[in-house]
């Protein structure tokens, strides 16, 4: 299995950025929409197989959950998408080593942003409620995820997006470093699994989760905006200065 060192990650990573930088709307668009997507049948796969676990599996159940949910980044990256979280860090180091402006970041941010929310919230409606995959049978477990994650304070949540996606950018780190398709799914793997089930808040998401549960009638709009607001906050610091920033400064500085 062939991989490459952190400092040649580092030189990949920006490369990366520069690649993304350039994108066209026209394209930036349509790979956004793939990318909440993906995540969002990710979780979809995880609320299927714990909705209806024995409640004393425990955590154990949700160990099975976690299990699952990678999928999704794996089709991010190797299909292709884009993906705010993983962009948080792409684009820093990218921006940090002057080989793309502010604006390219700020650019696909907002761009991805967007798009990624179109791709989720299409899944959490026509796959979740139309098809009722998250209600029904499953409504219970889809409504105490998504009211765990919008009970949770402002700081806390924040919090819980810098452990987020600190484990997300580290996975596309080890997802980059590797040159074969097992060492990609097996690098991405094992951290997203580790942030699922330490029950972390990641931004995209929760742009599936929440309105799937607002689309059964619980929950509103302005406590998903809070929970929003503070778990992209915490994301970008987890992604932007818990690995760009401190990867910059090891490898890419001088």
């Amino acid at each position: 299995m062939a991989l490459s060192t952190p400092k040649e990650i580092a030189h990949l990573a920006v490369q990366i950025g520069i690649d993304k930088s350039l994108l066209p709307l026209k394209k930036l668009l349509p790979l956004g929409f793939l990318g909440g997507a993906f995540i969002a049948i990710g979780f979809l796969l995880d609320i299927h197989v714990i909705a209806q676990l024995p409640a004393e599996w425990g955590s154990f159940g949700v160990l099975l959950g976690a299990m699952v949910f990678p999928l999704g980044l794996i089709l991010t990256v190797l299909a292709g998408a884009e993906l705010l979280t993983g962009n948080m860090m792409i684009m820093t180091i990218s921006t940090l080593s002057k080989k793309t402006p502010w604006s390219s970041l700020a650019r696909n941010w907002i761009w991805v942003t967007l798009a990624n929310f179109i791709g989720s919230i299409a899944v959490a409606w026509f796959f979740g409620h139309e098809l009722g995959m998250t209600e029904g049978v499953f409504l219970k477990k889809t409504l105490a995820v998504a009211a765990a994650k919008i009970s949770m304070p402002f700081y806390q949540a924040f919090i819980s997006g810098i452990g987020c996606n600190w484990l997300v950018c580290l996975a596309v780190w080890i997802g980059i470093s590797a040159k074969d398709v097992v060492g990609k799914v097996i690098g991405l793997w094992f951290p997203v699994m580790a942030f699922v089930a330490l029950g972390f808040q990641h931004v995209v998401a929760n742009m599936f989760v929440i309105p799937a549960a607002i689309f059964a009638g619980q929950g509103n709009w302005g406590d998903y905006i809070i929970n929003f607001i503070a778990v992209f906050a915490g994301n970008a610091v987890g992604g932007s200065i818990f690995v760009a920033m401190i990867y910059h400064i090891a490898y890419n500085k001088d």
